[in-house]
């Protein structure tokens, strides 16, 4: 492809725009996440070789987290953090969300590793009982 044909198609392969928008950290990666059903659009699965373009909704689950963004720039090539960041913009919707669930694991994680108390003769033998139908 020559430059003034890449300057006139205003469409990105999905793949290539989920690495470039340092969303995943290499292509193939991204294109595992595309084709695992993990980034979508309007609730379909997408192929990693679908064009994308400006004004595109897509919801892209990364570890326990879940972004709804917005495309509002295209780029094929990989650069700095801050012109990322330029490509895409999250919904209100979604960052709320976000913080709400990261808040309740943090709280879930704070009760399961802090003991109500010391445990008694009853639950360490339970304990043992337990480890034992285990192994």
């Amino acid at each position: 492809m020559s430059k003034d044909n890449e300057s006139t198609t205003p469409a990105v392969r999905l793949d290539k725009w989920l690495w470039a928008a340092r969303l995943f950290k290499t292509r193939a990666t991204a294109k595992e996440a595309v084709e695992s059903g993990k980034v979508q659009c309007e609730g379909q699965k997408l192929k990693a070789g679908r064009l994308v373009s400006a004004g595109l909704l897509l919801t892209v689950r990364q570890g326990w987290d879940e972004k709804t963004l917005l495309v509002t720039g295209l780029s094929e090539q990989r650069r700095g953090a801050q012109d990322a960041a330029l490509l895409y913009t999250e919904t209100p919707e979604s960052t709320e969300k976000r913080k709400e669930i990261g808040e309740q694991r943090r709280l879930h994680a704070l009760l399961l590793l802090q003991p109500q108390a010391k445990p008694d003769k009853k639950d360490r033998r339970l304990r043992q009982q337990l480890k034992q139908k285990v192994e």
